[in-house]
């Protein structure tokens, strides 16, 4: 325990010199909030990927069926993933063990075919597109399930 106490303290100031040492960026190139990143994500997510993308005319050829298809498998994972939410919030106050573990499982399930879908995701992205532009469209949607996740973990009580 000790241990790992001093090894957080250590990995700390790391941190904070690393901060410290790193020049500030210039006002102008302020990051956006996660306020904003949400609702451009709802208003227009195919709009923020272009946007950060930076694609050339070839990659784009490349990259939207790509993506157009992404987004619709993980469009039917998110649904099995919200039924399952909905199934425990509806079953609450009620809810058995058994119930429970069968939420758990298909919530499991509907994760791990959400990891799969991205893993295969990526291999194409990476045999069209320049590796850095096919991790950064990844580091997007990883970003933006964050944010999702968040939101949902916000609004959803423990079990109890």
């Amino acid at each position: 325990m000790r241990r790992s106490v001093a090894g957080g303290a250590i990995a700390a100031l790391l941190a904070m010199h690393a901060v410290a040492q790193s020049p500030a960026p210039p006002a102008a190139a302020a990051a956006p909030t996660i306020a904003s990143v949400r609702e451009a994500a709802r208003t227009d997510k195919r709009g923020l990927v272009e946007k950060n993308m930076q694609l050339t005319a070839a990659e784009a050829k490349v990259f939207w069926p790509l993506y157009d298809s992404y987004q619709k498998q993980l469009d039917d994972i998110v649904q099995r993933q919200n039924r399952v939410v909905l199934d425990y919030v509806n079953a609450e106050s009620s809810l058995t063990d058994a119930n429970a573990k069968r939420i758990a499982r298909e919530l499991v399930a509907a994760d791990a075919d959400e990891q799969k879908l991205r893993e295969r995701t990526m291999r194409k992205m990476i045999a069209v597109l320049p590796a850095k532009k096919a991790v950064r469209y990844m580091q997007i949607e990883n970003k933006l399930a964050a944010i999702n996740r968040i939101d949902i973990a916000e609004r959803i009580p423990l079990v109890r």
